[in-house]
């Protein structure tokens, strides 16, 4: 907009806000910006990774960089017979064929997060058919940047492209071992030296001086040594996020705007123009999707898939705009022709989420595949297996989750527990996301490799590991990565596609040193609330005050007094469910207070107008069933030391609830319903600040709270998917985003 295309119209204008002694300042930045852009660009290809790709990868990459090639070369003789005369036949065939057949890592990966896609068999493939796209294509550049010199002899053009080939295998053997030494001295968790910063930095500028000496492009260099440097240890990713955030947030955008001063889409005229802009995108689009369709079938991939695959490759973006950038600087691309390539890379990016929501989306699937029968911890035969999906945000609160799962395991018996731990990612817009992202697909799906886990595995992993090793339970450790908008999609299709019981999310306030709770993330509260509204099965929210400690507790030491408050209800009674799984273990201690109405006061407590019928049939449902279970818990405290029964009677309901919970304040663990049923819950109800929690949960955590316990709070699945009493007004804005996605 602000070049030639529409405000550059103006000479007045390009003359007050670009004049021409301020171009070459922001082109100088610009090259900076993009010199630095391809050394992240080179962090962020995993060599290990490549090596390691599949057949199927490997001939999907290559069969959709050869077609579009060729057919690239092909409208190249169509352009060169009309706009393009007079330019270096050689370098333009090669700069149309990298034109067409490149893809953009960095956005396809955000395409495939935002789509769900990136932990997915069809999202690694992309991922990885990607990555040996983006090599090749460099690779192709750089031949295409020696051609296209200004000398006209073909041995200047060898010259110059052996002199590439020699600094790459110089370079290999250089740059690796001293990255290595100094990723030694660095350690996990310790802030990087600035030495080791600066002299990187110097080394890129270095190596891209090389590179522009010998007659390539100064971005090269910078690849090259993006690529080499090992991805082991802290060092890589601290790198990216001293370097990112300044190129990213200045020099880039610097680089697009001199692109932008360059392109002139006045110059797409007349029916010619238009038909060879038609011509440029469907060859574009046809090489890339038929090349990846034919050999994905080949390889017996869904057809489905295939077409989804052929899509997800077709994606261009900013790295097709580097590649028409540096066409344009040699004269061999003319404004026409440039913009052309433009529009044709921006309608192939554009097209690509519509086009693979509406083919294939495993999200719509796991709505097909949803129908299992345990959806709740309470049910009628307690020996069958209970599937626990639990999420976490970072290591600080893994020893104390570890603690609650293996407080609820419970005995050796029928098919005991198996644990999903699902460790929930934010993906950014920053280039070290894609680094999360490598990191996650090393191994798949589950991030935990069997075979053994390198020296700089994640210390959660680690955790996992040992809690399996140590307690015998099934831990399965998963990653979701997605924006914080729609990260709680994943938590509910990973607890669909699980078949899980229950959903444990993290409490979005952490204890501080002085025991007060403090929120780190407010965004994570907002994650809790829609999966409350959406989760496919019961959820707990667990308030962390250190369970056990700091570090996690061994099966045998593990001595807990764990109490549940029971007013009546479907989510008490779910509460109380787990409970009683807990009092299996051999160290947990239970404590069930019931909290009943005192006989001279019933009716008195709160006076409840009920205009759903409904809601009163189900009241009465509830409690004769708290009723039976009432029963059946004195019958098992008269026989079971683990576990305890107090009836509570109540006359004045905020001040005999505070003076019970004074009474166990120094227990470890408090199991509450989230929105307990009866007269006596219906009087606590205040305007709390925490509605996730509901009423007990938040008298629990409050400042004023006489106990400094963990609390687990829990909402039975209900099997309409809505949680009660979130506020109408807030369920409307929280459901109205994931309606427009659906």
């Amino acid at each position: 907009m602000l070049g030639p295309s529409l405000l550059g119209r103006s000479k007045a204008f390009l003359d007050a806000v670009f004049p021409k002694k301020s171009l070459t300042v922001l082109e100088t930045l610009a090259n900076l910006g993009l010199l630095f852009f391809l050394f992240l660009a080179g962090l962020e290809i995993d060599t290990k990774a490549l090596r390691r790709t599949g057949k199927k990868a490997l001939g999907i990459a290559l069969a959709g960089i050869t077609l579009p090639f060729a057919l690239g070369i092909g409208s190249s003789f169509v352009l060169k017979a009309t706009i393009s005369k007079g330019v270096n036949s050689t370098a333009f065939l090669v700069f149309m064929g990298v034109a067409l057949s490149i893809t953009a890592f960095p956005v396809l990966a955000r395409i495939l997060a935002e789509l769900k896609l990136l932990t997915t068999e069809i999202g690694r493939l992309a991922m990885s058919a990607a990555a040996v796209n983006d090599v090749a294509a460099w690779i192709l550049l750089a031949l295409a940047i020696a051609l296209s010199g200004s000398n006209t002899s073909p041995l200047v053009s060898l010259w110059v492209f052996l002199s590439g080939c020699a600094f790459v295998i110089g370079a290999s053997f250089i740059i690796p071992p001293i990255f290595r030494w100094i990723s030694r001295r660095c350690h996990e968790g310790e802030p990087i030296e600035e030495t080791y910063i600066c002299a990187t930095l110097a080394v890129v500028l270095v190596c891209g001086f090389i590179t522009d000496a010998i007659g390539i492009h100064s971005m090269f260099g910078a690849f090259v040594v993006g690529v080499l440097i090992p991805k082991e240890g802290p060092f890589a990713g601290a790198l990216v996020e001293k370097v990112e955030d300044l190129v990213s947030g200045l020099f880039l955008p610097l680089y697009f705007v001199a692109s932008g001063l360059k392109t002139n889409v006045a110059t797409i005229q007349g029916a010619q123009s238009w038909g060879l802009l038609v011509l440029v995108t469907a060859t574009a689009c046809f090489g890339k999707i038929l090349g990846t369709l034919g050999v994905s079938l080949a390889f017996k991939i869904p057809m489905r898939e295939a077409i989804t695959l052929g899509f997800l490759m077709n994606t261009k973006g900013l790295v097709e705009l580097i590649v028409l950038n540096i066409g344009k600087d040699r004269k061999v691309l003319n404004d026409q022709t440039f913009a052309i390539m433009v529009l044709m890379a921006l309608f192939t990016t554009f097209i690509t989420t519509p086009v693979v929501m509406a083919v294939y989306k495993p999200a719509r699937r796991a709505k097909k595949e949803g129908e299992y029968k345990h959806r709740a911890v309470e049910r009628e035969n307690t020996n069958t297996q209970l599937r626990i999906l639990t999420c976490f945000h970072g290591a600080g609160s893994i020893p104390s989750m570890i603690n609650l799962l293996e407080a609820s395991r419970g005995i050796e018996k029928g098919e005991g527990l198996c644990v999903y731990a699902l460790h929930l990612r934010e993906l950014s817009e920053r280039s070290s996301a894609i680094l999360m992202v490598h990191k996650v697909r090393k191994n798949g799906m589950p991030f935990w490799n069997r075979r053994g886990v390198n020296a700089d595995a994640d210390q959660v992993v680690v955790a996992f590991q040992a809690f399996q090793q140590l307690s015998r339970v099934n831990v399965r450790p998963m990653t979701a990565i997605s924006s914080m908008s729609d990260i709680h999609e994943d938590i509910c299709t990973t607890a669909v596609r699980k078949k899980a019981a229950i959903v444990i999310l993290p409490f979005h306030k952490h204890q501080q040193l002085d025991g007060s709770l403090e929120t780190t993330r407010g965004d994570y509260r907002w994650v809790n609330r829609r999966v409350l509204l959406q989760a496919p099965c019961s959820v707990g929210i667990f308030v962390d005050r250190g369970l056990g400690g700091s570090s996690q507790v061994s099966a045998q030491d593990v001595s807990y007094s764990v109490v549940v408050l029971f007013f009546g209800g479907p989510d008490d009674r779910e509460a109380l469910a787990y409970g009683l799984r807990m009092a299996e273990h051999p160290g947990i201690v239970l404590t069930v207070f019931r909290f009943v109405v005192s006989p001279e006061r019933v009716g008195e407590i709160v006076n409840v107008e009920v205009s759903n019928n409904n809601n009163e049939n189900q009241s009465v449902k509830n409690l004769k069933s708290d009723e039976e279970i009432m029963s059946e818990i004195r019958k098992i405290s008269s026989v079971d030391e683990s576990v305890k029964f107090v009836e509570k009677q109540i006359e004045n309901a905020a001040v005999d609830v505070r003076s019970a919970i004074e009474e166990v304040r120094r227990s470890n663990l408090f199991l509450v319903g989230r929105m307990p049923g009866g007269e006596i819950a219906l009087a606590i109800r205040e305007n709390s600040e925490c509605p996730e929690l509901g009423p007990v949960g938040s008298l629990l955590i409050s400042p004023e709270s006489s106990t400094k316990a963990s609390v687990l709070v829990i909402q039975q699945y209900n099997g309409t998917g809505i949680a009660p009493d979130l506020g109408a007004a807030e369920t409307e804005v929280l459901t109205s985003t994931d309606k427009d996605s659906d």
